[in-house]
């Protein structure tokens, strides 16, 4: 079947079930409902109440414990979803919740669930769940054909990361669902945030994820996969019993039991920021290129960046800032607006050609002022072979900006040309002073021991300046790359590629 698949045109959508998320009010008498109450009572109308994830394993024994505390439905959305360690335990917490009953719709991006299809198709075929899998490709064995053949179609993304429970909790950020993201490998360490949200964002975040579930773009897998065996979803019980015995895995277990935030909930201890929070999400339609300007998320970013007065704090992993982005910050220079960047060193980031087009624009971009700082190689990771388009041993992955030390963006978006035209995004804008200025602060205090300080030397040379304890040293060209990167790096550079990066 899969053959056959791969040579007809997509399913049709006309006998796609419908089904919209469950209004909060419905699941006020859940567990989740009733702890999250006594919170909502306290706090001002209209507000959310945050809790930030910096920390991996906190990140994935949330997910897990929203997972296990759910009651009615889980509408989860991600762009990756990896079948290693972390993804195989959240993948059965899925299936555990729907045997006790609740409602799972699971969206996922096509092009981020390699070797996943026989384990979706299990888990599609259970009575309480539900997988779509968004723009997917007609192709499934050799997934790359499908770049070849619908481009324009295959080449947007769903970039999109939510985690919702029981329409009571949200789970928004920049981390995808893999063992990587949750700090469970030995070679890679990725700088990652989420936010947990409660209040009144959430709802917001529910009927972001409908409008994407009854997307153009979202396609049951019944339709695409071939039909799971029996046993299938037995065998994914089974393996995630296995693994929860494996030795790498004991600090995931530890984190389940340790954490405070059911405890805390159900107590009402959980610390939470509680501010004004907006959701902004790209219309689910740039998924086939058909969104109108003012739908897209960067509409709302060029206002909210374009109404800074002070400061401007950015934190990018894929930073390709382009000559209209380059032209902004210079714009925000004249105003007086200090600019600082942490993006990767060409030593850390995990994709060649995006520091091509970051290349591109980085002496304009210290011209115009921008205090630039790019994420060093951990010596404690360093030294393993990833080949040379791989990752290296520490990435940054976070996505985030302040604004003012008043406001602050967490999700999804990169700011480069992919994420700004081709794939979609969301996130939210939290009004919380104090947060962000902690975020800008550690540009301050933090950034300058974990990064590159890039600037021009007085004949006009790049510099990479980096503190190593008490002392200071000054290197000239990018640091721990290899000549091949650096001659790469500049080949890819003068292509007419940006728009793809």
């Amino acid at each position: 079947m899969s053959l056959i698949m791969g040579c007809q045109e997509l399913p049709s959508l006309e006998e796609r079930s419908e089904s919209r998320a469950v209004p909060p009010e419905a699941t006020a008498e859940t567990w989740l409902g009733r702890a999250i109450l006594p919170y909502l009572r306290q706090a001002d109308s209209g507000l959310s109440g945050i809790r930030p994830l910096p920390e991996p394993r906190e990140a994935f024994a949330s997910r897990m414990l929203l997972a296990q505390t759910a009651e009615r439905t889980l509408d989860i959305q991600y762009y990756i979803w990896h079948p290693d360690l972390t993804g195989t335990l959240l993948l059965e917490a899925l299936h555990t919740a729907a045997d006790r009953g609740v409602r799972v719709r699971l969206l996922l991006d096509d092009n981020g669930i390699s070797g996943m299809d026989e384990t979706l198709a299990a888990l599609d075929s259970h009575p309480n769940v539900e997988v779509r899998l968004f723009n997917p490709f007609r192709y499934r064995r050799a997934k790359w054909l499908g770049y070849v053949t619908d481009f324009s179609r295959a080449n947007r993304r769903m970039h999109n990361k939510s985690f919702i429970a029981d329409n009571q909790a949200a789970i928004i950020g920049g981390r995808n669902i893999g063992d990587e993201y949750f700090g469970a490998t030995d070679g890679v360490l990725f700088a990652d945030l989420d936010v947990m949200a409660v209040g009144a964002v959430v709802p917001d975040v529910s009927r972001d994820f409908d409008l994407y579930w009854a997307s153009e773009s979202a396609y049951p897998v019944a339709g695409l996969l071939d039909p799971a065996g029996t046993g299938k979803l037995v065998e994914l019980s089974q393996r995630a019993e296995k693994i929860e015995r494996e030795p790498r895995a004991t600090s995931y277990m530890a984190a389940l039991r340790e954490t405070d935030l059911i405890h805390s909930l159900a107590q009402g201890e959980l610390e939470l920021r509680w501010s004004r929070v907006r959701m902004l999400s790209d219309d689910p339609a740039k998924g086939l290129g058909k969104a109108d300007d003012a739908d897209l998320l960067t509409s709302h970013l060029q206002d909210i960046i374009g109404d800074s007065s002070e400061a401007f704090s950015l934190v990018s992993p894929y930073f390709v800032p382009t000559e209209a982005g380059t032209r902004a910050f210079r714009e925000l220079a004249k105003r007086g607006v200090a600019s600082q960047v942490l993006t990767n060193s060409l030593a850390a980031t995990d994709v060649l050609a995006v520091h091509a087009g970051y290349v591109r624009q980085r002496r304009a971009l210290l011209e115009a002022g921008v205090d630039l700082y790019e994420l060093k190689m951990t010596t404690s990771t360093a030294g393993g072979n990833a080949g040379p388009l791989g990752s290296s041993g520490s990435s940054l992955h976070a996505k985030t900006f302040t604004i003012d030390d008043r406001r602050v963006f967490i999700g999804s978006f990169n700011f480069d040309p992919r994420s700004a035209r081709l794939n979609t995004e969301q996130g939210f804008i939290i009004d919380d002073p104090d947060l962000a200025t902690r975020i800008r602060e550690a540009f301050d205090q933090r950034v300058p021991q974990m990064a590159y300080h890039v600037e021009l030397s007085p004949d006009g040379r790049l510099v990479w300046e980096t503190r190593e304890g008490d002392s200071t040293r000054r290197l000239t060209q990018e640091p721990n790359s290899h000549w091949w990167q650096r001659g790469l790096v500049w080949f890819v550079s003068k292509l007419p590629v940006e728009w793809l990066l």
